[in-house]
């Protein structure tokens, strides 16, 4: 039996406890090939609210779980064997518009296309008034559809000319200061 066909097997539990085993980038590698129709409420549920999640892996978890099927239904017409993947596609909404999910730079998520045409219909929606069960929030997707957390190349380019432990230690002095890759994640004094 493979891999796939034996996390198949598996029950809710015992796919947790493997999830709860493994480093966050699995976790991420497991969520993202993740199979709704086995036990997403349980499962995805879970991993979904683990802070080692990214934003990118979170906007791909979201479309696999095919949130087209039930944007446009009323919450009471979702038929009761899917109402659980329909309360993971809310959470994980939720969690994508109030920033949970960070964005790591460096590239966009395999499912962009897929992201495009959703915002691409929500912007439609919003002429046309119409409204949708999940409005992803454009302004928390900006950052990673512009990739404006990188930092231009030319910055960048004698980091990974010579790779070495001294030149790591000493950045902040050959840069003149503290390295700019590390104050973009510094939170701004109110």
């Amino acid at each position: 039996m493979s891999e796939p066909e034996a996390w198949a097997e598996m029950s809710a539990e015992a796919q947790l406890a493997h999830l709860r085993g493994v480093s966050p980038e699995q976790v991420a590698d497991i969520v993202t090939g993740y199979d709704w129709s086995q036990h997403p409420e349980r499962v995805l549920g879970w991993a979904m609210a683990q802070k080692g999640i990214d934003l990118s892996v979170a906007i791909c978890v979201f479309f696999n779980g095919a949130p087209e099927r039930f944007n446009y239904m009323p919450k009471r017409h979702v038929p009761d064997p899917l109402r659980g993947a329909a309360r993971v596609l809310d959470n994980i909404c939720l969690r994508i518009n109030s920033g949970f999910y960070l964005v790591h730079p460096g590239g966009l998520p395999p499912c962009t296309d897929a992201l495009r045409r959703w915002l691409g219909y929500q912007e439609a929606d919003r002429r046309e008034g119409r409204r949708g069960r999940w409005i992803l929030d454009e302004g928390i997707l900006a950052p990673m559809l512009n990739d404006a957390l990188s930092a231009p190349p030319d910055q960048t380019t004698w980091r990974h000319a010579r790779p070495s432990l001294w030149r790591a230690l000493l950045a902040p002095v050959i840069g003149l200061g503290v390295d700019r890759d590390i104050l973009k994640y510094k939170e701004p004094r109110g």
